[in-house]
């Protein structure tokens, strides 16, 4: 029968054998915690393109806007209208506009089809534009005639009373007429550039009757 000392060098030879197993046991345990304990990694999200798409649409509409003292600004009404929030236009059918200026002159437009700003001061017009602003009189309290523009395309900002066109428009001031393949107008400056072939029509306004000659003076 082995002694003591015998016994305990048999044990640990025995473990020395294992040891190695276990240790790696152990090793083995530790990665698995260290790998279900690490965070996921993070994938890059790519920016995904702005889409050019309506997030909402009106149907037999109208859409008004005030200044900050409540007075109204703008109207626009249409046949169907559809907002773009890329953009924040909104793009409208059968469009008829209403917009008071900062002078107080009210300007109308129409057409076949529609785009404006968020607050309608700024609007293009497709097929069958026409834009006119009202009778009004200037700063010394002379009557200003109608004006009205027409063409396939007009832009049109009625804040500023600013009206261009790319492609041929008919302007008609009064009894004046004129065409041509493009134009900028400033109504603020009074000042008109007509391009392209231009004619024009200008009609003599009436003439002012002469003052009566004074009685004579009998001596």
């Amino acid at each position: 029968m082995p002694g003591p000392k015998a016994t305990l060098h048999l044990v640990v030879d025995r473990l020395s054998i294992y040891l190695p197993v276990a240790v790696m046991g152990v090793l083995a345990l530790g990665s698995y915690w260290l790998v279900r304990s690490t965070p996921p990694p993070v994938t890059p999200t790519v920016a995904q393109p702005v889409q050019h798409e309506s997030d909402y649409f009106m149907r037999d509409f109208a859409v008004r806007t005030f200044d900050a003292d409540g007075k109204l600004k703008s109207e626009i009404f249409g046949v169907e209208g559809r907002h773009y929030p890329d953009t924040d236009t909104l793009e409208i059918d059968k469009p008829r506009i209403r917009s008071i200026s900062e002078d107080g002159n009210l300007i109308t437009a129409t057409a076949n089809r529609g785009l404006s700003n968020g607050d309608g001061t700024e609007v293009q017009l497709f097929g069958n534009a026409i834009v006119t602003r009202a009778p009004t009189v200037d700063k010394s309290g002379r009557p200003v005639p109608k004006m009205e523009f027409r063409g396939e395309f007009l832009h049109a900002n009625t804040q500023t009373e600013h009206v261009l066109s790319n492609k041929p428009v008919v302007l008609t001031r009064g009894e004046d007429r004129f065409t041509a393949d493009s134009m900028d107008y400033d109504n603020m400056d009074q000042v008109m550039n007509l391009r392209g072939r231009v004619r024009g029509m200008l009609v003599p306004g009436p003439v002012a009757a002469p003052a009566a000659a004074a009685p004579a003076r009998r001596r």
